[in-house]
């Protein structure tokens, strides 16, 4: 059991340096984050935060507030993946920054059963509301 603990904490680990690694596509200047949606050992969409397809990469305005049409990476993923021949339906979710509110009843709709991020977002009810729908959620703070 422990073996598999581990295993799985390998895994999870592994997932977030490419969704680190994804976040870097970002174009975005004040936050920039990345998400990957696995299934079965399959990645099977991703994303980062940035405008909609058409839309100039700028997104932030003037002042450097996000513009209100950014979409945020977990958004982009599950998108994603419901253009495609795959959906979410109990996969997990490799974030570096837990969702917003928002965000959290997209991952609830679409399926997605586990989350996994590294760095918590300003406000926590979005995770609360995940867990109390029967989400498992796992913080993992970044390797030293």
């Amino acid at each position: 059991m422990q073996k598999d603990i581990a295993k799985q904490e390998r895994y999870d680990r592994a997932y977030l340096r490419m969704a680190v690694e994804w976040a870097t596509l970002s174009h975005c200047t004040r936050k920039k984050v990345g998400a990957l949606l696995v299934r079965d050992n399959m990645i099977i969409s991703d994303g980062y935060n940035g405008t909609p397809s058409g839309f100039p990469n700028d997104c932030e305005d003037d002042h450097g507030d996000t513009q209100w049409y950014v979409l945020h990476a977990e958004a982009n993923a599950i998108m994603k993946v419901a253009r495609s021949t795959n959906n979410a339906k109990d996969s997990t979710l490799y974030i570096t920054l837990s969702p917003c509110k928002e965000c959290c009843k997209l991952i609830l709709q679409a399926g997605i059963r586990r989350l996994v991020y590294i760095q918590e977002y300003k406000d926590t009810t979005g995770l609360k509301f995940l867990h109390s729908a029967g989400v498992d959620i796992v913080h993992l703070e970044p390797e030293s």
